[in-house]
């Protein structure tokens, strides 16, 4: 920990370059990180610096196995959803991970009758009111629903808010109206939004456009 927090930065990436035979993906953020955690701990004495390096090498080579994993794991999904007919991924911020976990969770989009049954079964629904009145705007979410899928949904959402201006427009829409819990609330609606595109899009098979909305 001594040596990681006095020596200087460069040198820490460049070790970690080389030790880590290029694997880590931002050397410069990782090295930061040890930086500050070497700086801010307590300094141990030498007679346990040994145990605790032979420690965080050990760390370091489980994390690299994960990162090789996952960037497996990425690339045999990708490889996977480039044989199913979909077009998901047409839309800007979907990638090839949130349409596979979108499709796998949804199945055949045949077995719901349109996007409300589909945004039933992610759990991105909401109560009534007891007056029978309703709005997204001030009811709850319910408190079932397939929880993978609405996870896949809100994930996707707030990517794709950032990347398409229909989506944008709407998330910025919702975040400005005077809420509790705004930012969640903002992000819930959007994804029911993206709900009723991605019920488009897998019964017609079309390419995405952003022109047109949804």
């Amino acid at each position: 920990a001594e040596e990681i927090a006095n020596i200087s930065l460069d040198q820490l990436v460049e070790f970690l370059v080389e030790r880590g035979k290029n694997r880590f993906d931002d050397p410069a953020q990782v090295a930061k990180a040890l930086q500050k955690a070497a700086r801010s701990s307590y300094r141990l004495p030498q007679s346990m610096a040994d145990s605790v390096n032979l420690a965080m090498a050990s760390l370091i080579r489980v994390i690299r196995t994960l990162q090789e994993q996952i960037k497996s794991l990425n690339k045999a999904i990708e490889d996977h959803l480039a044989t199913i007919p979909q077009t998901l991924d047409t839309v800007p911020g979907i990638g090839p991970i949130f349409a596979a976990g979108i499709l796998a969770e949804i199945g055949d989009i045949n077995q719901f009758k349109n996007h409300r049954q589909l945004a039933k079964f992610a759990g991105l629904a909401w109560t009534e009111h007891q007056s029978g009145n309703f709005t997204a705007a001030q009811s709850r979410l319910i408190l079932s629903g397939n929880r993978y899928l609405r996870y896949y949904l809100m994930e996707a959402a707030n990517s794709v808010r950032v990347h398409d201006p229909v989506f944008a427009r709407y998330y910025a829409q919702k975040l400005a109206e005077p809420k509790t819990f705004a930012t969640k609330r903002a992000l819930a609606l959007t994804a029911r939004k993206l709900v009723r595109l991605v019920d488009s899009l897998l019964r017609t098979n079309r390419i995405y456009k952003p022109e047109g909305g949804v």
